[in-house]
């Protein structure tokens, strides 16, 4: 931790909760230490207008044109946010990543390959973890919502491809289905147990 940080993503399908626990990482994070608690879409102007006139507007755009926002976004994610805050030293923990656009985009029947090559500037996260939870749960909490990507379908191709990426070990799986303390405590085991035994102290 003295020279770099300690980048850690939490992925899952919306209303999975991953958000939650993002953010409750980062609070038990920055009581002892530097952390930063971010997202994608993110706060910059292209991550804005994702989420204000894309994501919850009217329709989709073309599979193509989406995949590539998504990647200029996460240029101005990592270059402004992630990397600053790396080179400080400071935990970055991320709702949501690159494996959101390999899930989401893949699920709309792009190449995954392609996706990966456009995203080739994204640094790869010391641990990212894919929150777990059932279907009918993650669909129940929805219906308060709206958004573009949500419809039961979609949602299933999404978590196809998730389970692909942690079959291929990008992703560690964490049980989403349990109570919100358990799943946070899994979540910060997980950290812990991906840091170098010589940086562990710091969340001691």
């Amino acid at each position: 931790m003295a020279n770099r940080g300690f980048f850690v993503c939490i992925e899952g399908l919306d209303g999975s909760g991953k958000s939650t626990q993002a953010r409750i990482l980062a609070a038990r994070l920055q009581k002892n230490n530097n952390a930063v608690l971010t997202v994608e879409p993110s706060h910059g102007q292209i991550g804005t207008f994702l989420r204000e006139s894309y994501l919850y507007g009217n329709r989709r755009l073309s599979g193509i044109v989406e995949a590539l926002l998504f990647a200029a976004d996460r240029v101005d994610h990592v270059q402004n946010e992630i990397l600053p805050a790396l080179e400080k030293g400071a935990f970055v923990v991320s709702d949501r990543y690159l494996y959101s656009s390999l899930a989401y985009q893949g699920a709309a029947g792009l190449s995954l390959d392609w996706i990966e090559k456009i995203n080739s500037h994204a640094i790869r996260p010391d641990l990212a973890l894919f929150l777990d939870a059932k279907l009918e749960t993650v669909m129940q909490r929805m219906k308060r919502r709206k958004s573009l990507m949500e419809n039961l379908e979609n949602q299933k191709r999404v978590l196809a491809i998730y389970n692909d990426l942690v079959k291929a070990g990008h992703l560690r799986r964490i049980d989403g289905n349990k109570s919100k303390n358990l799943v946070a405590e899994e979540i910060f085991s997980a950290v812990k147990g991906s840091m170098p035994s010589c940086s562990k102290k710091v969340l001691d």
